[in-house]
């Protein structure tokens, strides 16, 4: 079963401020502030920019000229090189970034993972969201005055 609040199974709290605002969000929500944190991630993903998913590493490579300065002293290897690392479609593939394009393919990369997170969010909000409606269609059923409606309205069995 959920907590009486969902906030992310990703969410970590880092700091006092943060854990603050997520036990300010253990509240229980009603099925309209549900409806509005949909919303508002709706609009965060729409507001979101290009995305890119994987990771990306530094290098520091050692060429092959035996008389290299990379050679003799391994502090003093070529580099850094970018390489972006991805999988799509079940295929992994690499590509070197050049270094004026890595600040924009970390946006990306941010972006991506930002994206993760509220589609994460928009799932465990849309469960909260059912298990609610679900107990109150069951405390309407379970109510004594709906009860005795439906014992007016049945009908004899016909022979």
């Amino acid at each position: 079963m959920l907590p009486i609040a969902y906030i992310g199974y990703r969410y970590k709290p880092r700091t006092r401020k943060t854990l603050r605002l997520a036990l300010a969000l253990l509240a229980p929500m009603t099925e309209r502030e549900i409806d509005q944190r949909i919303a508002a991630i709706k609009r965060e993903i729409g507001l979101l920019g290009p995305l890119r998913t994987g990771s990306l590493s530094r290098q520091y490579n050692v060429c092959g000229n035996p008389t290299c300065r990379c050679k003799a002293d391994s502090s003093q290897r070529h580099g850094p090189y970018y390489q972006l690392s991805y999988t799509y479609q079940k295929k992994s593939s690499s590509q070197f970034v050049r270094a004026p394009d890595v600040a924009d393919v970390e946006r990306q990369l941010k972006n991506y993972q930002r994206l993760r997170v509220l589609v994460d969010d928009w799932v465990g909000l849309g469960i909260e969201r059912a298990r609610i409606l679900r107990a109150a269609r069951k405390t309407r059923q379970s109510s004594p005055e709906l009860a005795k409606t439906r014992e007016k309205r049945k009908l004899p069995r016909r022979k």
